[in-house]
């Protein structure tokens, strides 16, 4: 018998936003595929909770705080990880937040918050663990956790969806400066989920959005945190040795509408 090729096993993971929904699905999901992973967060309470939780189910999980705004604590968070597990092979780059404000009224602070702690503080995490993977010398898979956001127009989402576009480009980017590395860099980009993103973005958080997201939505459901985490398996794992640069929706086919 051959292992699965989405076999985690002996693998070092860090999953940023990992203390609640889709990042904590995640962190779950690369657990049970056999992963270390630190999960890592600027509510320590909450990462140290979704730890606890994959501890429970037999995975092996510790929290870390971090705030991806400082390139400085992003570099800190993966020296820790390596202190403690030996190195590092997948990071899932998930924190985030987002506004639902129309452009006219979107503050100078909330465009600028927002950018900062999607697109920077993306970069900022995505730089330090491309770092130590090109230094450690045999590859690795980053994932950036985007938006549907980021491919078409939603109102009241002008600074979330251009942060989210950022995020796209900057996928692109690494995974072409970084692919002769053997790292590979690909977005996993969700769509209506059962779960709200912090900050309550957009209209599908709305309590009366149900029937609209049904209509807009070809499968006529949210996805669920385990869906958009399954994914993030597939991209981590050598099943995609050969996927670099993608931009994934995982919406249900919204896009395709």
């Amino acid at each position: 018998m051959t292992a699965s090729p989405f076999d985690l096993t002996g693998k070092v993971a860090i999953v940023t936003g990992g203390g609640r929904g889709l990042g904590r699905a995640m962190a779950k999901a690369l657990a049970q595929a056999g992963a270390t992973v630190a999960v890592a967060s600027r509510t320590l309470a909450e990462v140290e909770e979704t730890a606890a939780e994959v501890r429970a189910a037999g995975g092996t999980s510790f929290a870390l705080e971090l705030d991806a705004t400082k390139a400085a604590d992003c570099q800190r968070l993966v020296d820790q990880v390596v202190k403690r597990s030996g190195g590092l092979d997948i990071a899932v780059v998930n924190h985030g937040i987002g506004f639902a404000v129309a452009a006219a009224e979107t503050t100078e602070e909330q465009f600028r918050r927002t950018v900062e702690i999607n697109l920077t503080g993306c970069f900022n995490v995505a730089q330090a663990a491309g770092r130590l993977m090109i230094r450690q010398g045999h590859g690795g898979s980053i994932i950036l956790t985007s938006s549907t956001g980021s491919l078409v127009g939603f109102e009241g989402l002008t600074a979330y969806g251009a942060s989210k576009g950022g995020v796209d480009q900057l996928c692109r980017q690494l995974a072409v400066e970084w692919g002769p590395h053997d790292i590979r860099v690909n977005c996993v980009n969700p769509g209506y989920t059962t779960h709200d993103m912090r900050g309550g973005a957009g209209r599908g958080a709305q309590p009366d959005a149900d029937e609209d997201v049904r209509r807009m939505t070809p499968m006529r459901r949210r996805g669920t945190p385990e869906e958009i985490a399954a994914p993030v398996v597939f991209l981590a794992s050598p099943a995609a040795s050969f996927v670099n640069g993608i931009i994934l929706p995982v919406d249900g086919g919204y896009c395709a509408m």
